[in-house]
């Protein structure tokens, strides 16, 4: 990672991050028109479940596509976000989302127990987004099932 020059504030680092997750709803383009990969440095580092860690613009780009392949929308609840600041360069966003999978739709809170909670972290640094490490289920339509005892014979409940 490089050496930081510039101060940047809390708000400040907000913004970097909403800009990310906005783009995201937007198909990947950020709010300027840019692709959403440019709010990244480019050494920055992103770790998704189920992908592992990616290291480098090239690298990032090819998670996104991966992973935003699968997405056909998604909708982030910037009203229901709670944000964790920690004095420094890192910062924690909770929140949740609804969408359209490959594999069907999914809400946070329905059913209680599948995808659409999530926590991303993040480092924010001279604008730069340094590493975003996300937090999620990635079986957003809930078909895997059969694995967890607890939830046999639940799929497609509410």
């Amino acid at each position: 990672m490089a050496v930081g020059r510039h101060t940047m504030t809390d708000e400040q680092r907000k913004s970097v991050a909403l800009e990310y997750l906005k783009g995201f709803d937007n198909g990947g383009v950020a709010s300027d028109g840019s692709p959403i990969l440019d709010l990244f440095a480019d050494d920055a580092q992103v770790y998704f479940p189920k992908w592992g860690l990616a290291t480098g613009r090239d690298e990032i780009a090819r998670l996104f596509g991966d992973v935003g392949g699968t997405i056909t929308s998604i909708r982030h609840h910037y009203a229901m976000f709670n944000w964790i600041f920690s004095g420094g360069d890192t910062l924690v966003c909770e929140g949740t989302s609804h969408g359209e999978h490959r594999d069907g739709p999914w809400r946070a809170g329905v059913p209680e127990w599948g995808a659409g909670r999530w926590c991303d972290v993040f480092e924010i640094r001279d604008w730069k987004i340094q590493r975003v490490f996300i937090y999620l289920d990635p079986d957003y339509a809930g078909g895997d099932t059969a694995r967890y005892p607890w939830l046999a014979g639940e799929a497609g409940r509410e």
